[in-house]
């Protein structure tokens, strides 16, 4: 996912993408442990997407904070 693509997320579309990333990394660990995981790489592509989210959220809400005092 690009950086351009998750910024145009508003904040509702950004928590339910993190929410959507965070149970997909869950389950791709979930099948890691269990020997079902062919490609590994994924992980790290979902990890990589989390941070994406969570970055653009804490830029907002930082300029939020500063905006609003």
């Amino acid at each position: 996912m690009k950086v351009a693509r998750v910024r145009e997320l508003s904040p509702e579309e950004l928590a339910l993408k993190e929410r959507e990333l965070r149970r997909e990394l869950f389950n791709l660990k979930f099948r890691k442990a269990t020997g079902q995981l062919g490609n590994t790489a994924q992980i790290r592509s979902i990890r990589r997407d989390l941070a994406r989210v969570l970055t653009i959220r804490q830029e907002r809400e930082a300029q939020a904070s500063v905006g609003g005092k």
